[in-house]
């Protein structure tokens, strides 16, 4: 409104002064609105001919005309951005809220338990029930409470590293109170419990906990695990690792009705995931160098520096994929070569690929990012190919 009212303003001293096209009207604003500017053009030819009392008089003219122009402006704009605020403040709030749930783990925590329980089902086709579907969808939905408490809390406790590092958090960036963060990871944690206990028993619910408490430790003081990089690595590699895939895993195998077995796929995709999650323990830091040594918070990005992390988990990730390859070759009865050997081909070249291009880019921040966004599509393609290897 302030740049409204100065442009017409300038509009209004233009046109009061004599000489109508005179130099001072070329330090006129540009941007202004028709209707103003015919007004302007209009007073200054009248007022070459008509001397001063035409001047005075569309002097007055071009006043009204102007402040009613200013009037009509001024409400259609409160009523564009005033329409309704009550949805407006609604799509903020969804904004910031799916933004706190850091969008690429949920992905990550709903391919990981779709592709487990795919697969279980996939093994004991025989036994599916359509009453199991409700519960399917309770664990989904549990362990996508637990995934918004773990990085939540994270966000609580590292404002001051994300304003550097990360300030489009919600919290980092103003979008969202610590009250309102607060009020949500508790209600995440409760809502996950609540859902566990009620429908999948105490061992899988001590498994949730146990997740739960290592989230806590890994951000919480004064434990704060994460500064410390080989306890925080292993923290992650626990919990997205082996506690998601296996404890998935029994929790379907019990709503099927039966005991727990290590099947050589499963067996598989959780010492490959395990992996992985370490590989993303380690890289995660790569984009955040610069907050992390600001606030003193060592890891192994800034110990060993940005380009040794990329070749150590480069290196991890292609003994990963070696290691796929020689399980189909060497155990097709579990396996699928058709599917396993091309695939996990394909993949170990692209990160051969993606790990030149970050070399070829000088380390640039953009590079790195888009390094570590590429070893979490990685990480993504494993679960979705895993039910049908």
């Amino acid at each position: 409104m302030e740049l409204s009212l100065s442009t017409y303003s300038g509009l209004f001293s233009a046109v009061s002064s004599h000489g109508g096209t005179s130099s001072r009207s070329k330090n006129l604003p540009i941007k202004h609105h028709s209707v103003s500017s015919h007004l302007s053009l209009k007073c200054s030819q009248n007022d070459s001919v008509a001397g001063s009392y035409s001047h005075r008089s569309c002097s007055r003219v071009c006043s009204k005309r102007t402040q009613k122009c200013n009037s009509i402006w001024a409400c259609s704009q409160t009523g564009a951005a005033g329409s309704d605020p009550v949805l407006n403040k609604v799509s903020e709030f969804k904004d910031a809220f799916w933004r706190f749930l850091r969008p690429h783990t949920i992905r990550g925590t709903a391919l990981g338990s779709t592709s487990l329980v795919a697969r279980a089902l996939i093994e004991n086709a025989h036994l599916i029930r359509w009453s199991l579907l409700f519960k399917a969808f309770s664990g989904l939905l549990a362990l996508i409470c637990g995934n918004g408490y773990i990085v939540g809390i994270n966000q609580i406790y590292d404002i001051g590293i994300d304003k550097v590092n990360k300030p489009y958090l919600p919290i980092a960036a103003g979008d969202l109170s610590v009250q309102s963060a607060w009020f949500l990871v508790l209600l995440f944690a409760v809502t996950g419990l609540f859902i566990v206990g009620m429908n999948f028993g105490p061992f899988i619910t001590g498994l949730y906990s146990l997740g739960l408490f290592l989230g806590t430790i890994y951000s919480v003081p004064p434990f704060r695990m994460k500064r410390f990089p080989v306890v925080a690595f292993l923290i992650i590699a626990t919990v997205r690792g082996f506690l998601l895939n296996f404890g998935v895993y029994y929790a379907t195998r019990a709503a099927l009705g039966l005991t727990f077995e290590w099947s050589l796929p499963v067996a598989f995709i959780t010492t490959f995931v395990t992996m992985f999650a370490l590989v993303i323990a380690i890289t995660k830091d790569l984009p955040d160098v610069e907050g992390d040594r600001k606030f003193q918070i060592s890891t192994f990005a800034t110990k060993l520096g940005v380009r040794n992390i990329a070749s150590i988990g480069s290196g991890l990730l292609l003994l990963n994929y070696v290691g796929a390859i020689l399980a189909a070759i060497f155990m097709p009865q579990a396996f699928r070569r058709s599917l396993m050997i091309p695939a996990h081909t394909i993949l170990a070249f692209s990160l051969i690929f993606q790990a030149w291009w970050l070399e070829k880019a000088n380390y640039t921040q953009e590079a790195i990012s888009g390094f570590y966004r590429f070893i979490w599509n990685l990480f993504y393609a494993e679960y979705i190919m895993f039910p049908f290897m």
